[in-house]
């Protein structure tokens, strides 16, 4: 093999680790940024407010993981097909960048956990 095609083939390898790298670490992020996010508008179904009689623990078992499952996939599937269609990596990871923060928009404005009012306030006794 000559010194060219070394070159290259080691340019090749390091370039493919440095991918896997990247879309590990979009991964990462996103899997700790969207519990964050998550997590206060949570609490009220955690903690159940006034002698817990609001408490609705499906947002652990049920909404946790989907949240996090979303927050670690969204990011390095977008960097990988961004990846593939801009020549430059630092434009797909822009890319996969904003497409977190959009997801994580969307999760505020969409998702609104159930909360019960606090007893007493109701219509009319």
């Amino acid at each position: 093999m000559s010194g060219s095609a070394k070159r290259r083939d080691a340019d090749g390898a390091a370039g493919a680790v440095g991918r896997t790298g990247a879309g590990c670490l979009l991964a990462c992020v996103g899997a700790v940024a969207a519990p964050l996010v998550w997590a206060p508008r949570a609490a009220p179904g955690i903690d159940g407010g006034f002698e817990g009689h609001a408490r609705d623990l499906s947002v652990l078992y049920v909404d946790l993981p989907l949240i996090v499952l979303g927050g670690a996939l969204l990011p390095p599937a977008v960097w990988a097909l961004a990846a593939r269609l801009v020549p430059r990596p630092w434009i797909a990871m822009l890319v996969a960048v904003a497409a977190l923060a959009g997801g994580l928009w969307g999760l505020t404005e969409w998702w609104t956990p159930r909360t019960e009012p606090d007893p007493g306030y109701g219509p009319g006794i």
